[in-house]
């Protein structure tokens, strides 16, 4: 049986949609705690609704029926080692996040990006469907 650890923290994040949750989880949960007196769990889940229509919603803000929380639980046997373990762990979440705005697909699908996409690594612009691969 696996010992109880004292120290707990519960973080949730609020991701838009559950594809955007899953891949934050499953590109954390890659790496194992380095210390065997913490341990981490994932999990994602969809908020209850809050009342009320989501037609309701102002444009821009994410409905209640697409947003999903990534939960991560932290047992730890001293305020210490839950300290060091959580501060990698914001540090690993934010590098995640920051990739997320940058690289997702939905970026360039987005009204963020206007049509411009000129000098966007990876994408040639004015180029159509015929010789686009220079074949």
């Amino acid at each position: 049986m696996a010992e109880v650890l004292p120290v707990c923290l519960k973080i949730q994040t609020t991701f838009p949609t559950e594809r955007l949750a899953a891949i934050a989880m499953g590109t954390l949960s890659v790496d194992e705690e380095l210390s065997k007196f913490v341990r981490r769990k994932f999990t994602l889940i969809a908020p209850a609704l809050e009342g009320g229509k989501d037609d309701d919603k102002p444009n821009g803000t994410m409905s209640s029926s697409e947003r999903v929380v990534l939960q991560t639980d932290y047992e730890a046997s001293t305020d210490r080692m839950l300290r060091v373990a959580v501060n990698g762990y914001f540090e690993n979440l934010a590098l995640v996040l920051q990739v997320m705005r940058h690289l997702d697909e939905d970026v360039i699908d987005g009204d963020d990006c206007n049509g411009d996409l000129e000098g966007v690594q990876g994408v040639e612009v004015g180029l159509t469907g015929n010789g686009a691969t220079g074949g």
